[in-house]
């Protein structure tokens, strides 16, 4: 039976916090547009406060979740145990991107380790989580990272990266606008 908690407590964020894969969910305003679904990896969820959370951006082909998020800020994400006692948890709320070099974005990144391949934080204000059974959801291991994205960016190297992100992360495949050039290149900042 699923559950709808006021909050992510202390046993939900280190739930939250362990799980190596989570997904995320957006959609533009028109009902023409494309939904997104992306899965993210490497450096996972971190809850910021009992109504917030957030993940470090890398670098990709698309700009999707970015660019929906400037137009009208839904988004979802979910976690789903592949090892261990099944469950699914579900977090509704309202994004935002922090681009690498904004106001904030130093502050929430080293939360992380650092990565050339990253671009932003996208920062959620939970309004709804939903915490439900999961017995559907196959076991699986988890066997590592890949080490292609990070490798990747490494010899892209900043100007690379820039020049990547200006071709492929300005729009959206809707059309949207995406992520603007830097503010500053690298990572880390500072």
């Amino acid at each position: 039976m699923g559950v709808i908690p006021d909050g992510i407590d202390a046993r939900l964020k280190a739930f939250l916090e362990a799980q190596p894969l989570f997904f995320v969910a957006t959609a533009p305003l028109s009902g023409d547009g494309h939904i997104n679904l992306s899965p993210k990896g490497l450096h996972g969820l971190r809850v910021l406060a009992p109504d917030a959370v957030a993940y470090l951006d890398l670098t990709g082909s698309g700009v999707e979740t970015a660019a929906h998020l400037r137009e009208n800020r839904r988004i979802v994400l979910m976690c789903c145990a592949f090892e261990g006692p099944p469950r699914i948890v579900r977090l509704h709320g309202r994004g935002e991107v922090v681009e690498a070099g904004a106001p904030g974005f130093a502050d929430l990144a080293a939360r992380w380790p650092a990565d050339p391949a990253a671009r932003a934080v996208v920062r959620v204000g939970v309004d709804r989580v939903a915490d439900s059974c999961g017995f559907g959801v196959p076991l699986m291991r988890f066997v590592g990272e890949r080490d292609q994205l990070p490798a990747w960016a490494a010899r892209k190297g900043e100007a690379g990266l820039a020049e990547y992100r200006a071709a492929k992360n300005a729009a959206s495949i809707d059309g949207l606008q995406g992520l603007p050039p830097a503010r500053r290149p690298g990572y880390p900042p500072g």
